[in-house]
């Protein structure tokens, strides 16, 4: 992966943001997503943050060999920070972290959001209480998908904010479109995550310490949630 080659994960990203928007990428590594959004005329300018100071240097170096420089502001900062009002951010980017992380960055750096972006989102796990803290915080989820890329799940969820909106247990816990949509990337996720869980139950089951009764019963829950999924899917066929 390059700036002139991005990843699929990175590229699904890349076609959720709005065409000549202004663009944060928060944890934005090489800054590859941001040269290559640049450079195909998609966006008009943006904003690399990273609180790191390797992958800071990195997507330094990306943006400077590729003439952008005036283009694209690479700053040291962490999460939202790195934005400032004059930059007239219309969207966010923030990927590859967790999404309970994901949520503390939105959280702590709300004074940092206008209300007017458009967030697109990638969490590597963690999407349920993602999810609960963009409703709770009057965000109605707009797109999701999940892809597979190198034996690893991914999910991105779109999210703007709007009237108020309550979502289901179950759609928190699943993505509210995709429980509408039902992808096979989205079934295929869930039977892997089936198997994993009902693994972990019995691993519980055998554990010489007891398992707090609490954890018990939210993993208990899940497995019924995915098997009635999965059940309506097969009855479907």
């Amino acid at each position: 992966m390059n700036e002139q080659r991005l990843s699929e994960r990175l590229e699904r990203v890349a076609a959720h943001v709005p065409a000549g928007a202004r663009l944060a990428d928060i944890g934005s590594d090489h800054g590859y997503l941001l040269v290559a959004l640049v450079k195909r005329g998609a966006i008009a300018a943006a904003v690399a943050g990273e609180v790191a100071l390797t992958p800071f240097h990195a997507a330094q170096r990306s943006v400077r060999e590729n003439g952008l420089s005036q283009r694209i502001s690479v700053r040291l900062a962490n999460g939202l920070a790195a934005i400032e009002p004059a930059d007239g951010v219309t969207a966010i980017s923030l990927c590859g972290m967790g999404g309970e992380t994901i949520r503390d960055i939105l959280d702590r750096d709300q004074a940092r959001l206008s209300g007017e972006e458009r967030l697109i989102l990638q969490p590597n796990g963690g999407e349920q209480p993602l999810r609960h803290w963009l409703m709770e915080h009057g965000y109605r989820i707009l797109g999701e998908e999940v892809l597979r890329e190198n034996r690893f799940n991914y999910e991105i969820i779109v999210a703007e904010r709007s009237e108020p909106v309550r979502y289901s247990a179950q759609e928190l816990y699943f993505g509210p479109l995709q429980l509408q949509e039902r992808s096979s990337a989205f079934l295929a996720k869930w039977q892997r995550l089936l198997r994993l869980k009902q693994c972990t139950l019995s691993h519980f089951a055998r554990a010489r310490q007891a398992v707090p009764e609490e954890k018990v019963q939210a993993l208990t829950q899940q497995i019924g949630w995915i098997s009635e999924l999965l059940a309506q899917e097969g009855a479907k066929r």
